[in-house]
């Protein structure tokens, strides 16, 4: 393996912390800067709506540049916005650091993934993916707790202040240890977007959108969860987070193994019906902490084991827009967290957090469907000749 793709890992984990971190000190920066807690709260949706919106609108705007000077200058703007965002004295100073950070951020992640396949061998790209996946998923389930942790003894500036070492070495080992990779050919982003009137590509891109979805009605809500249905106090909780994390992290490499192992194909349906049945059967282990924490194990696992082998199908049904393809895939993967949570509010409002974990299964439900959809008619691609179309229509 490449040993690149690990600093493709480091780079997409310090860059993944940010978009959850304000959850762990939202209380701390509203009390700090007067502001109610929905304002803090927005720092954490516009970012999440930024990275979903501008990725794939970046990905193309520098296509024809060199992939590690690239690299390098936007963690440099990463570095600028969270350097803004720790010594601000404002919520609006505070607001501008969240956006800079954000657009940095939504080109960063989506270079992480489109070089990680393009600089190992074909029979390595699953894997490549997968540990990349690992990156995201692990500053996603663990930015929260570290936010937490470092805010309730530091303040909440404190994590701010750890992003901005991360990401000097993060510039320090693309620096030294990269080589250059140059931009692949490219598409207009018109004529790129029109690839997703191709069946298996607009059905892949849901099922990820409806995955994700699924996973955050209860995830975003895990916390009242653990407390009002499985009893748990503080320290319970925090023990049910670190366990979760693990395993979510685990389960992004576990997914890269499977799609080289077994196939994009089986192991996107594996994991979508072992993770629909695990979320499901939370409701109902919570009597026994070894049970409940077994299936939450499966759940933490299953619930970054799809976007490897999704990244590789994307791959394979679209080779000629590879790189736009996953650079959607990611926003599809944003968009569902924010419907997700959305979803996962108004059920909780509605009747209790015991539901959410139902509504949860039956979206996820949806996302096999769709998968089956995407699927059927065999191991056709989005080859040549549909893109020689897609240009003509442009």
């Amino acid at each position: 393996m490449d040993k690149r793709i690990y600093i493709l890992m480091v780079v997409s984990f310090v860059v993944g912390l940010v978009e959850l971190i304000i959850g762990g000190i939202i209380d701390l920066i509203a009390v700090d800067l007067q502001v109610s807690l929905g304002k803090v709260g927005f720092l954490i949706t516009i970012y999440s709506l930024i990275l979903g919106i501008l990725g794939p609108v970046l990905l193309v705007l520098t296509a024809k540049m060199e992939r590690k000077k690239l690299t390098l200058l936007f963690l440099f703007l990463f570095l600028i916005g969270n350097i803004v965002t720790a010594i601000s004295s404002s919520y609006m100073i505070l607001l501008l650091g969240r956006i800079i950070s954000a657009v940095s951020a939504s080109l960063l992640i989506n270079l992480c993934l489109v070089l990680a396949p393009s600089i190992v061998e074909v029979k390595y790209r699953g894997r490549a993916l997968g540990i990349v996946s690992m990156g995201i998923s692990g500053s996603i389930v663990l930015g929260l707790p570290i936010g937490l942790l470092l805010g309730n003894n530091f303040g909440w500036r404190a994590p701010f202040f750890l992003i901005i070492f991360l990401t000097v070495l993060s510039l320090a080992g693309v620096h030294f240890f990269m080589k250059k990779v140059e931009p692949k050919p490219f598409l207009p982003l018109g004529k790129q977007l029109k690839t997703l009137k191709n069946r298996k590509i607009f059905f892949a891109q849901t099922t990820t959108f409806l995955f994700l979805g699924g996973h955050t009605v209860l995830y975003a809500y895990f916390t009242p969860f653990l407390k009002d249905v499985a009893g748990f106090g503080e320290s319970m909780v925090s023990v049910a987070y670190l366990i979760f994390g693990i395993a979510a992290v685990a389960g992004g490499g576990l997914g890269g193994i499977m799609g080289d192992r077994i196939g994009t194909r089986k192991s996107i349906f594996i994991v979508a019906i072992v993770f629909s049945c695990a979320i499901f059967s939370i409701p109902y282990t919570t009597f026994s902490f070894i049970l409940f924490a077994a299936v939450m194990v499966i759940w933490g696992a299953m619930s970054w084991a799809m976007s490897p082998p999704m990244q590789s199908y994307l791959i394979e049904t679209a080779p000629e827009s590879s790189d736009i393809q996953q650079s959607i895939n990611n926003s599809a993967l944003h968009f569902g967290i924010a419907f997700g949570s959305f979803v996962g509010g108004i059920v909780i409002e509605q009747s209790t957090v015991n539901y959410n974990a139902i509504v949860a299964g039956i979206i996820v439900l949806f996302s096999i469907g769709t998968a089956y959809i995407s699927m059927r008619g065999g191991a056709s691609s989005l080859g040549k000749s549909e893109e020689e179309r897609v240009q003509r229509e442009g």
